[in-house]
């Protein structure tokens, strides 16, 4: 019997839930077709038909969740592993004196490091810093699980704030030979823009028990135990987030019908209808909301949207018949709307009267995230005896920059 690698059985999930998201969406079709074909011929469709489409659309979005899992997983490496040959002799002291941190609570090779380093705002007060390697790990978990974030421009800052000039009508340019006079530029619309990065924690325990082992990698825990919540706060927060003590999320800009757009708000066409698209050629308002893009975004645009949103938009067929939702083609893959690939966000709201539920753009060029550098943990061994708390910080900001990038769907009327 041949025994598989971790990796290799998460390989293999991954390819039979693949195979079976395929077969499900056939499935899927056909009772679709079945169900089309009702409404024509009697008006309605029937119950049974009904739930059974309901049931196969259930079983594709499960599927489609253990397949996004399986993706994640199968991403991550064992930070020990993919370490162990890379660490230069800073980094393997640094990684040994915040092992000691963690398991004790010995805090003089870190106060040693941070001196050697001229570093300041650290030691009790503010945790210690995690060392690099593991900080990468995190920020790249983070990125796998975090929707937004994984499309989104990102930027690392070592100061509180980044900021940013953008002209709004794009930077002066033009042809002129080689002797010619150099004109001078058109004056030029500059948005400053600032992104103040906020602090964002988690407060994971352990046992003493878990700390004394010493085959449990301590960097390791702390990156499974915190990216995940991370990636959640971060993923609502660039989203819906107010701007207060949080990044500003793209969907609480103000907004303006795209045919009276401005810089400064996130444009937008309606479906006509409150609270549903058409009744008839529905599909038909997700091809304005593409061509509502200038060309030049619509290159590396997608759409973004919860998952009752896609069950909507999975039902769609172009008028030759075509379902215009396909699922991954290949494992890692996304679904694709349109020939668009669709990024699946719970945060986005549900369809509902006058709701904003569908964004479609170019998030890279649209919005940007801050990160400030530094993963900083604080071990606190009083406040939950006989667990150990690790107070773990990171500094991250977000908010849109390109305000044509990035286009909305109103289920209502103007």
């Amino acid at each position: 019997m041949t025994l598989q690698t971790p990796f290799a059985a998460v390989e293999t999930k991954a390819i039979a839930d693949l195979d079976s998201l395929h077969r499900a969406f056939a499935a899927f079709r056909e009772t679709n077709d079945e169900r089309l074909a009702q409404i024509e011929g009697r008006l309605s469709a029937d119950v049974i038909t009904e739930e059974k489409l309901s049931r196969i659309d259930r079983a594709l979005d499960e599927t489609k969740s253990r397949l996004d899992a399986q993706m994640i997983e199968r991403a991550r490496p064992r930070l020990a592993l993919s370490e162990k040959s890379a660490l230069d002799p800073a980094e393997r002291e640094h990684k040994a004196a915040f092992r000691a941190y963690m398991k004790s609570g010995e805090s003089v090779g870190l106060k040693t490091l941070e001196a050697k380093a001229m570093t300041e705002g650290s030691g009790p007060d503010g945790g210690y810093l995690v060392p690099i390697p593991a900080e990468r790990e995190i920020m790249r978990r983070i990125a796998n699980i975090s929707p937004i974030r994984s499309i989104a421009s990102v930027r690392e800052t070592s100061t509180a704030t980044f900021r940013k000039a953008y002209s709004k009508a794009g930077p002066a340019a033009g042809w002129v030979a080689e002797t010619d006079a150099r004109p001078q530029s058109a004056n030029q619309q500059i948005a400053d823009m600032t992104f103040p990065a906020m602090e964002l924690y988690a407060m994971p325990a352990a046992t003493q028990t878990l700390l004394d082992d010493a085959v449990v990698d301590v960097e390791q825990w702390i990156a499974d135990e915190i990216a995940t919540v991370f990636a959640e706060q971060e993923g609502a927060a660039f989203v819906n987030g107010d701007g207060v003590n949080k990044p500003k999320g793209f969907m609480t800009y103000p907004k303006a019908l795209q045919s009276t757009w401005s810089w400064g708000n996130t444009g937008y066409i309606d479906t006509g209808v409150s609270g549903d698209f058409a009744a008839t050629s529905p599909s038909d308002v997700l091809f304005d909301l593409v061509y509502a893009l200038r060309a030049g975004y619509r290159q590396n645009a997608r759409f973004v949207m919860n998952r009752k949103a896609q069950s909507r938009v999975r039902k769609f067929k172009t008028t030759t018949g075509e379902y215009i939702w396909e699922p991954p083609a290949t494992l890692g893959g996304p679904a694709t709307l349109m020939n668009f690939p669709l990024v699946e966000a719970e945060d986005m709201p549900d369809i509902a009267a006058d709701s904003f539920s569908i964004a479609f753009g170019d998030f890279n060029r649209g919005y940007l995230v801050v990160d400030r550098l530094g993963v900083r943990v604080l071990r606190d061994p009083y406040s939950a005896k006989p667990y150990v708390l690790f107070y773990t910080t990171k500094r991250v900001g977000g908010g849109m920059q390109d305000f044509e990038a990035i286009k909305l769907l109103k289920f209502g009327t103007t």
